[in-house]
């Protein structure tokens, strides 16, 4: 076992059981310590990655100083998801109720009343795991797809905590049906249908301009949505001081079928998902986590102040 294997599991074990106030110190002296080494100008990789994710957020009208800060925060906020996305197995029904809010969140519940689902594009942005568990909570029926982390223990244990929250969870990769064809029979049932749409994970994904840059990301909010005629929304997420919070936006228009085939539409449709995105992370950066790279064009330089 690594150590990787050894610190998930302390934190799916212990984090729950203690106090918010004993252990929330701890992801925030991490949050801390990263954003003190990118002002020193000897920031890690992800946090590098983050500024520079950013800087494509604010422009270049944000100074150096003004970017390290919004680097603090952002850090500050993925520490915060981490923490809650670990405490959300020790609690409640009603907390899991309380602990997230999405505005407009009723049309969800009428469409699963309805039978006729809904697909959700997401970002990697406040709290999705929250976003899920309210949906459990509430009682309709959620069905998703999770990356296939390494070591296969801790993917493992992400999928055992998911669906320990009421959220049905697809292997994106060695199941025992391709997953797209799940999503879509789930769909046509009824289901809410959350899928993390900022970053394509396959590099087989459709090219987008996204902040002014090339990006790819995956067709299968726009497939599943054009497939079914599902109603398609995108999530903006934040943190609120005492919840985290969403809303969402839509229902995004489909393509009609005189606008192409079925892959211009999808990269229509791809398009319009990014720019609603875009509009919700530029309203609270802080709060989105993407530290891995996304644009496939020439990067932005980022200056690490010091």
């Amino acid at each position: 076992m690594n150590l990787a294997e050894l610190g998930y599991g302390a934190a799916f074990t212990l984090i729950p059981k203690l106090p918010r106030s004993v252990v929330w110190p701890f992801f925030a002296a991490a949050a801390a310590h990263g954003a003190r080494r990118y002002r020193s100008g000897n920031g890690g990789k992800g946090t590098v990655r983050l500024a520079s994710n950013l800087r494509r957020v604010v422009g270049p009208g944000v100074s150096d100083a003004e970017l390290a800060d919004l680097v603090r925060r952002g850090l500050r906020s993925y520490a915060r998801y981490y923490l809650e996305a670990f405490r959300l197995p020790g609690r409640s029904k009603a907390q899991h109720l309380t602990g997230f809010r999405l505005e407009r969140g009723e049309l969800l519940g009428q469409h699963v009343a309805d039978k006729v689902g809904a697909v959700i594009a997401l970002p990697h942005a406040g709290n999705y795991d929250a976003a899920g568990a309210w949906v459990a909570a509430n009682g309709w029926p959620i069905v998703t797809v999770a990356e296939r982390l390494k070591p296969e223990s801790v993917y493992r244990r992400y999928l055992h905590f998911r669906r320990a929250l009421g959220m049905e969870i697809l292997p994106t990769t060695g199941g025992d049906r391709p997953a797209f064809d799940v999503l879509e029979e789930r769909l046509r049932a009824g289901y809410v249908v959350p899928l993390l749409a900022d970053r394509d994970l396959t590099a087989r994904g459709v090219e987008v301009d996204f902040f002014g840059g090339r990006t790819r990301m995956p067709a299968g909010p726009a497939l599943l949505a054009l497939r079914t005629g599902a109603p398609l929304y995108v999530v903006s997420m934040w943190f609120d001081p005492d919840a985290a919070a969403g809303r969402l936006e839509g229902p995004i228009p489909l393509p009609a079928a005189s606008e192409g085939a079925l892959d211009v539409r999808v990269r229509l449709l791809t398009q319009r998902i990014a720019d609603v995105l875009a509009e919700g992370i530029a309203r609270n950066p802080q709060d989105w986590h993407m530290l891995q790279r996304l644009w496939i064009d020439t990067p932005t330089a980022v200056v690490n102040p010091a």
